[in-house]
């Protein structure tokens, strides 16, 4: 692969994030007519402050066969790659926006304490 260097001064954005956590609820997955899935999770990421647990909604497209097979329950321990992005939709309350992790890899974790 070729792989250009930034221009010295030049600003490099990076958006990559690593998640290490639990899910929180049972993945939501949806099938739709273009034959395309999407797996929605919420992970939980425990911080080193007393009693703070954040909840990270993530989205998996085409998630491989095997990860929805397992149907992971709750308090399964998970490893999460992707980038952060913005979603905006209206609504009755009208324009909102989330940000969520798109994943592009979501790993189970087994044999981890507390499972």
């Amino acid at each position: 692969m070729l792989t250009r260097l930034p221009r010295k001064g030049a600003t490099v954005d990076l958006n990559l994030v690593v998640l290490c956590g639990r899910l929180a609820a049972p993945a939501e997955i949806r099938q739709f007519e273009s034959g395309s899935r999407l797996a929605r999770y919420l992970v939980t990421v425990r911080s080193e402050e007393p009693r703070r647990v954040d909840v990270v909604p993530v989205t998996l497209w085409d998630p491989p066969a095997d990860l929805v097979d397992a149907e992971p329950a709750p308090g399964q321990a998970v490893w999460v790659a992707g980038s952060v992005q913005r979603r905006f939709w209206s609504g009755a309350e009208g324009r909102r926006s989330r940000l969520e992790v798109v994943a592009d890899q979501v790993c189970l974790r087994p044999g981890v304490d507390g499972e």
